[in-house]
């Protein structure tokens, strides 16, 4: 063969010619709010939010509580669907005064991670051990030694939500994931893996504000690559959330997502169509927001910094009609695909605290 005729090219020159639908350009706070509201309602739509239902009653269960070094964590479930259960890590952290009410966090683990374990620190077998060094996964402990509650579920199709393709305990399986078995049982039913992931966020979000230990004023939300894109969404729709840090996951669609192909998990119908990375991300403000970059993340796309760069200072106009340019935190930090953690803990303590 003399060479492929393959059609990447012609997909990338379509998406590079069409601006998306739902393109944040505007030039005042009432052509903003507008344009939110319009945003908001998009993007629920895409994720397939109708088409999911809420859970008659969360139904809390302990299952397992271990004391750590400064403080205790728990293992929960919860059901966010009728029929739907998510685990997550409860990490309470020693010295809660009788009716103290604490800052709580959630920290949403990404690919290579065994779920939760990795945000946790649980490195119990020795790849997980090495991706959370390498990734510096741990930081729901590190949120929790400033003093927050922090929340470290399972996304759906991770640790011990894998479906029936990726279970079983051979550590290949146990820290990869069934986002591509997931999506594709969804899509013809109109759902993506990426909306039910936010829906169980928000579904988690309604139990945290039950919490007596809780202070339901003060809830962020932190992750790294996948996780990062899930706290992006996320926060883009859920107005409980008054803080943000996002890791490894912001870049334009183009070149980091259909010229370099990703997780399946990604890729929601439509969403190019509607929305590039700095449209989500500006639904965020004014509410506190650290991006992290590294500088050798090769996730970043072909065109490294110069395909982040636009994106963010997208959102920074939207801050800026605001009065809030301050809120806005870009740490490009000097490294590959990690949790930097530096600007990120900081905005915990200045933010929540």
């Amino acid at each position: 063969m003399n060479g492929y005729y393959d059609c990447l090219p012609h997909f990338s020159k379509i998406m590079a010619e069409k601006e998306p639908a739902m393109r944040m350009n505007c030039k005042t706070q009432e052509e903003f709010e507008a344009w939110r509201e319009k945003a908001e309602n998009k993007l629920r739509e895409l994720l397939g939010f109708d088409k999911m239902r809420r859970a008659a009653a969360p139904e809390p269960r302990l299952v397992s509580c271990e004391k750590m070094d400064g403080y205790t964590r728990e293992k929960w479930t919860i059901f966010t669907e009728p029929d739907v259960v998510m685990p997550f890590y409860r990490l309470v952290p020693d010295g809660i005064g009788k009716g103290e009410k604490r800052p709580a966090v959630i920290a949403q683990h990404g690919h290579g991670s065994c779920g939760k374990e990795a945000v946790a620190g649980n490195a119990f077998f020795p790849e997980l051990g090495e991706s959370i060094e390498r990734c510096n996964y741990a930081f729901g402990v590190s949120a929790v030694k400033e003093g927050a509650i922090v929340f470290c579920p399972d996304a759906r199709g991770f640790g011990e939500r894998r479906e029936i393709d990726m279970q079983g305990d051979d550590p290949g399986k146990r820290l990869s994931s069934s986002c591509y078995y997931l999506n594709f049982m969804a899509l013809p039913l109109g759902m993506c893996v990426t909306g039910m992931w936010v829906w169980d966020l928000m579904r988690l979000t309604d139990y945290i504000e039950t919490l007596e230990d809780v202070d339901p004023d003060r809830i962020g939300c932190i992750g790294l690559s996948g996780g990062g894109m899930l706290t992006l969404y996320f926060t883009a729709l859920e107005k409980r959330i008054k803080y943000a840090a996002v890791s490894g996951y912001f870049y334009g669609f183009r070149q980091a997502l259909l010229e370099l192909y990703n997780c399946s998990c990604n890729y929601v119908p439509h969403m190019w169509e509607n929305f590039d990375v700095g449209d989500v991300g500006s639904l965020i403000a004014p509410r506190p927001f650290v991006i992290e970059t590294g500088t050798e993340d090769i996730l970043n796309g072909s065109g490294g910094l110069a395909n982040v760069y636009p994106y963010v200072e997208q959102v920074r106009s939207a801050y800026r009609l605001a009065g809030k340019e301050d809120l806005l935190c870009h740490d490009v930090f000097e490294g590959p695909h990690m949790w930097h953690g530096t600007k990120s803990v900081e905005g915990i303590k200045k933010y929540l605290f």
